[in-house]
């Protein structure tokens, strides 16, 4: 990889060393519901403190925008990174300025102390110069471990990383290294599953993915975008009709590149929204009038796995169906407790990422068997746009 990770880095006792890192925790009442972003930077932190580093680290949280807003502190961010680590964490309750430098000065060997939100400063999403270096100035090295961020050009993503030498953290040497075997550099065939809501939220995606992968399976309220296109009524359906032109412009180039497009066959419909509802399975031909597409069919389903069967990469971003309520989370947990299986064999090498993408998959019990899930939301999905992630692009600088 064109970058430098932990294994470049000798002689860290003593050194103080500027940490990215993702602590933007979902939190209710002032309590961290899910501590998963802070379990995956662990590693990073743990390894420089026991190799005497100096640990600082840096975060956001929330869109304070620029100001001070005390509901938006990392205070009790610092209790539960402390409680995961098993580790002393100190916080100070600023980044920069001169009780930060006291703060720093002050740390022994080892010392973890984490910063005030950064996003408290304009400077850091303005990527504002002076407020880099003032944040530089306390550090001697820059462990970017935040790829969720680095889609971002801030501050503590892309500056910090042009003022000192810069190393990628071991989370981002883990997402890099896996979305370079699903999609950089993959092995052939690579079949790509996106589903989700619409299309005008992915046409970006959807436009790269046909000209690099062997297939593409779209599936959710985007799918039936696509067969509106292609003039099957959907019903009351979720559809963007106004965009049946830009579906056909994909399904054209698919043409172009031979890239498969997998659309639904079959749908489970239903004439309302909520769990239990009554629901029906149909051909996507035969939608009622009255009803909506909730998920694709059982037919749909078993195309799928065999074109997952076939692959030997399979990336995926956004689930099949309505999947937060049942029963219209079949399809996605069928799907991916295949891809899990095939994995699992050593037949596939599985990437997915985003919200929904990992919800689906922790609730078919599946997660843990992909190849890796990226915790990762806009950074993933613009990589798999193919566009340049300027807090990566600074690494390899």
């Amino acid at each position: 990889m064109p970058f430098k990770t932990l294994d470049d880095l000798t002689g860290l006792s003593g050194k103080r060393v500027l940490v990215r890192v993702d602590l933007n925790v979902p939190m209710e009442d002032g309590h961290i519901t899910d501590t998963t972003r802070i379990e995956r930077v662990a590693p990073t932190i743990l390894e420089l403190s026991a190799k005497g580093a100096k640990v600082i680290l840096l975060a956001h949280f929330g869109r304070p925008k620029g100001k001070v807003v005390p509901e938006m502190s990392l205070e009790p961010v610092a209790r539960a990174v402390e409680e995961v680590l098993d580790h002393r964490v100190f916080f100070t309750p600023a980044c920069t300025g001169d009780a930060v430098a006291r703060r720093i000065e002050g740390m022994a060997p080892g010392d973890i102390v984490l910063l005030e939100n950064t996003r408290f400063h304009a400077g850091e999403e303005a990527n504002d110069p002076a407020f880099a270096k003032s944040l530089a100035d306390n550090g001697d090295i820059f462990v970017n471990d935040a790829f969720s961020a680095a889609h971002r050009a801030h501050a503590t993503t892309e500056g910090l990383a042009r003022l000192l030498p810069a190393y990628a953290g071991r989370t981002m040497q883990a997402e890099l290294e896996a979305l370079e075997k699903g999609l950089g550099n993959p092995q052939k065939p690579v079949v790509a599953i996106v589903g989700g809501a619409k299309v005008s939220t992915k046409i970006d995606l959807l436009e790269n993915l046909v000209a690099n992968v062997d297939a593409l399976v779209i599936g959710g309220g985007m799918a039936n975008t696509f067969l509106a296109a292609k003039g099957i009524d959907v019903g009351k359906s979720l559809c963007e009709h106004d965009l049946a032109d830009t579906a056909n412009a994909i399904l054209s180039k698919a043409n172009e590149t031979g890239c498969a497009i997998v659309l639904p066959v079959d749908a489970v419909v239903a004439r309302e929204f909520k769990a239990g509802a009554d629901s029906e399975t149909v051909p996507v031909d035969q939608v009622p009038a009255d009803s909506m597409i909730l998920d694709v069919g059982p037919a749909t389903v078993g195309k799928i796995n065999g074109w997952i069967s076939q692959a030997n990469t399979l990336v995926w971003n956004g689930p099949l169906g309505a999947f937060e309520i049942e029963p219209f989370d079949a399809a996605t947990l069928a799907a991916a407790r295949h891809a899990a299986a095939e994995t699992a064999r050593g037949e596939l090498v599985s990437v997915a990422g985003g919200g929904d993408t990992v919800a689906a998959l922790n609730k078919a019990g599946c997660a843990a068997r992909f190849s890796y899930v990226s915790t990762a939301g806009g950074a993933f999905l613009e990589w798999m746009e193919g566009k340049t992630l300027p807090g990566v692009a600074a690494l390899e600088g």
